[in-house]
């Protein structure tokens, strides 16, 4: 954990001020704090009133100096109030400026209270902090048994849906470092997430509060602020794939789903985040060995074009023109005029030998691009 915080601080300070209060409720859980311990130390790193309600009906709370607050302190309607298990809820008081950090110290409050409210002997601390649960949570051959386990200790709703998702970067850096600050620039506050590095590649399970509608717009827009915000956020080459809504204990198939998307995620043209049901029968290309798509007569034309002269941007052109379909909205994507992405394509048409502004000419470039991204993409098998 440390070690990604110093990662983290390379990063921006949004996403290392999340992954302190993640390091602050972990040494809660280890340190195996008092109920009263948990509850001062969220007021004062959240620096406003919170406060527990134990099964026995007994409330405990403190305001964000430390002081204890007798019960009648803060009406119901101005909590923000988890139910944690069995009678067990915690709270927030609410707050002007009520934004995605706050979100999440209430849902490290409630998983910190989750997992203190066990007896020592049924639930490990490490395990709580440790990202081998995310993994067990999206491996092969798994037993029943073992997935309940890895939900529960992980804090997920077994009767919510989950996304996954695959998150890689330039070969030089930390993708889990890199996926943290992605999730924690985006707008939305997530009720759970997970990360493990797996190979070369962070798994990212998401389990948001207001539901999963929104995910790839929240990821996008994480993109977005990171970029603004980042110097050189453009080098890291970040890119993203997506896998289905499905229940925490079928976790893996939306991680296969998500690997697979990420084959098909190209930076800097506006596919950095891709769904995998947004792809259909492109997927099919995945099947196909990389050496025989190499050897594909559109494919080999992409490679040409790509070592001409300027021919990275012409082929960046053709990219946006087979996403978009049209030059104006490819021009938006390139922030450009759609006369020079039209001088970009005439240009490329010249050396693929096919005409990009017919049906079948787009057919051909939209399947050769795809194909030419997986051989790129090979290493993340």
């Amino acid at each position: 954990m440390f070690g990604l915080l110093a990662r983290l601080s390379q990063l921006d300070a949004g996403a290392e001020a999340a992954v302190r209060v993640i390091a602050a409720f972990d040494a809660l859980v280890v340190g195996r704090a008092s109920v009263e311990s948990l509850v001062r130390s969220t007021a004062t790193l959240a620096e406003c009133a919170a406060g527990m309600t134990l099964p026995t009906g007994q409330s405990v709370q403190f305001s964000k100096d430390g002081r204890s607050l007798e019960p009648e302190h803060t009406p119901v309607e101005s909590r923000d109030v988890v139910d944690v298990v069995g009678g067990l809820s915690v709270w927030l008081e609410h707050v002007e400026e009520h934004g995605p950090l706050l979100d999440l110290v209430l849902e490290r409050f409630a998983l910190a209270a989750r997992v203190l409210s066990d007896p020592p002997r049924s639930i490990s601390a490490a395990d709580f902090a440790d990202p081998a649960l995310t993994e067990l949570l999206i491996a092969e051959n798994v037993s029943d048994e073992e997935l309940a386990r890895a939900v529960r200790l992980l804090g997920l709703d077994p009767s919510l849906p989950l996304k996954v998702a695959a998150v890689a970067t330039a070969p030089d850096r930390d993708p889990g470092a890199d996926a943290v600050a992605l999730v924690a620039r985006s707008q939305a506050p997530a009720r759970a997430m997970r990360v493990a590095t797996v190979g070369a590649i962070a798994a990212v399970i998401l389990q948001p509060r207001a539901g999963l509608a929104s995910v790839i717009d929240d990821l996008n827009a994480g993109l977005r602020n990171q970029g603004e915000s980042v110097p050189n956020f453009s080098e890291r080459d970040i890119r993203v794939g997506v896998g289905a809504d499905v229940l925490p204990h079928r976790a893996r198939e939306s991680w296969v789903q998500a690997r697979l998307a990420l084959k098909f995620a190209v930076p800097g043209v506006g596919t950095e985040v891709v769904e995998c049901r947004s792809l259909g029968a492109l997927t099919l290309l995945a099947d196909v060995p990389p050496e025989k798509l190499a050897a594909n007569i559109d494919v080999v034309a992409l490679e040409q074009l790509a070592k001409s002269g300027g021919g990275v941007q012409d082929l960046h052109a053709v990219e946006a023109l087979c996403r978009t379909g049209s030059l104006r909205h490819a021009a938006a994507v390139l922030h450009m005029h759609h006369s020079s992405v039209a001088a970009r394509i005439a240009r490329a048409e010249q050396i693929l030998g096919w005409d990009l502004g017919t049906p079948h000419g787009m057919l051909r470039a939209r399947i050769a691009t795809q194909a030419r991204q997986l051989i790129k993409n090979v290493s993340l098998e």
